[in-house]
């Protein structure tokens, strides 16, 4: 049986984002192909509680929603690790944010394939959740890509 943890090196491996803008901080399980769960870990150090909102920090929802389609592109890799691909984000449907997201809290990352539109489109529905409730949810359509291949559309 094999590990279904990946780690932030793996992770590194797999994806183009860099701090700070890689906002998977681990994978925790997956089953390859149908979906996976990974972790971000919200401290107070990050960049953008400077000025979301100083006083009271929260994180914006736009970093979860990116948080989501990270893990939905970790999908399409897992297994591969194949760094001559890009996962591009097309769509985003249905989004709902049910509750801030603040300093300490562990956001859960789960992504389910819900679609495959063609080989190279999917469709993926993805929930934020903070200490098992969900903070975030939506769906989300995104392109693989040779990496390069963006230059030439």
């Amino acid at each position: 049986m094999s590990d279904k943890k990946v780690d932030i090196k793996r992770i590194m491996a797999a994806m183009p984002h860099r701090y700070p803008f890689l906002m998977v901080d681990r994978v925790i399980d997956y089953e390859e192909g149908k979906w996976l769960k990974a972790i971000k870990n919200v401290t107070y150090n990050e960049p953008f509680f400077m000025g979301h909102f100083p006083g009271e920090p929260i994180m914006p929802g736009v970093l979860i929603v990116e948080a989501l389609a990270q893990t939905g592109g970790m999908l399409s890799f897992i297994g591969q690790e194949n760094q001559s691909k890009l996962a591009i984000f097309m769509t985003i449907n249905n989004v709902k944010f049910r509750k801030p997201v603040v300093p300490g809290d562990q956001l859960e990352l789960h992504v389910t394939l819900t679609k495959m539109l063609r080989k190279n489109v999917a469709q993926v529905h993805g929930v934020a959740s903070v200490d098992g409730k969900a903070v975030t949810e939506g769906d989300f359509m995104f392109s693989i890509l040779e990496k390069g291949q963006l230059d030439k559309q």
